[in-house]
């Protein structure tokens, strides 16, 4: 199956996507504006024949929802509307951590860091939610 992972962030949203054999996960690229992260979703599901999206749901240290997983469930529900794949939600505690310290020695500036750094955090969550699938998890938080 063709995952497309997404980083939702209220400035920007960073999108990865795994081949259909489920072992190579990439940063697709990070959407800025809000208003066109549904459409350009809609558009991938097309274009890169997506199966199923995996959404980071931003769970707080002790396992409760905080203000960020209810936007990210608010948004889940209005994806639900515009398309006809699977939803899933992972956990997505540290991905931003994990990514920054990928790219702490990539020579890049800071800026560029942090244009890419959502993408790669949306990378993260895929990697970490098709571990569980093939360890035999629940996929389904």
């Amino acid at each position: 199956m063709r995952y497309l992972s997404i980083d939702y962030g209220t400035k920007r949203s960073g999108l990865a996507i795994c081949d259909a054999s489920e072992t190579i996960v990439s940063p697709f690229g990070v959407v800025k504006d809000r208003k066109k992260l549904l459409e350009k979703i809609v558009s991938l599901i097309k274009t890169e024949n997506i199966d199923a999206i995996v959404l980071g749901l931003p769970l707080n240290m002790d396992d409760s929802e905080g203000p960020q997983a209810r936007l990210v469930q608010r948004f889940a529900e209005r994806l639900k509307k515009n398309i006809n794949v699977p939803i899933h939600f992972q956990d997505e505690r540290l991905s931003s951590f994990s990514a920054e310290e990928k790219l702490a020695y990539a020579e890049l500036s800071r800026a560029k860091k942090r244009e890419r750094i959502d993408a790669v955090a949306a990378a993260e969550i895929l990697e970490a939610f098709l571990e569980r699938k093939k360890d035999g998890q629940n996929t389904h938080l």
